[in-house]
């Protein structure tokens, strides 16, 4: 029987120990503002690309990123985090597996800042990292 009661109450334990790592927990600011944005990172994203550059050039992001020599602007996509300036992401979402016999030189790519939904003239972040 006093086996059993320790047993008890070594399960007891292990679950209290286990119930903080099993939760989760969503803290919600009411005061702050009433647009509350929730972003969920899948597991699966890919991440952010490594640029070689970027600048702001006329009214729009200009990035620079490495090819292979088939990489075109529809191979990415961009996320725009709305902070106290905008956070902007690049990602890549297709590989390019081209093995060009000529050097390619590295390739723009632009967006506007309508294209990334951008009041104009504001301040932006760009969070990938520099090769």
């Amino acid at each position: 029987m006093r086996g059993q009661v320790m047993r008890g109450l070594k399960v007891l334990a292990l679950a209290g120990l286990l119930a903080p790592a099993l939760s989760a927990c969503v803290i919600y600011d009411s005061t702050a503002s009433d647009n509350v944005r929730v972003n969920v990172t899948r597991n699966d994203a890919p991440s952010a690309e490594t640029i070689r550059g970027a600048r702001i050039d006329d009214g729009a992001l200009v990035v620079l990123v490495s090819s292979n020599g088939c990489t075109t602007q529809a191979d990415f996509e961009v996320s725009v985090a709305d902070n106290r300036q905008a956070e902007v992401t690049v990602r890549r979402i297709k590989e390019d597996i081209c093995r060009s016999l000529v050097a390619v030189p590295d390739v723009e790519l632009r967006w506007t800042y309508a294209d990334l939904g951008i009041e104009a003239g504001s301040p932006v972040r760009i969070i990938n990292p520099l090769k």
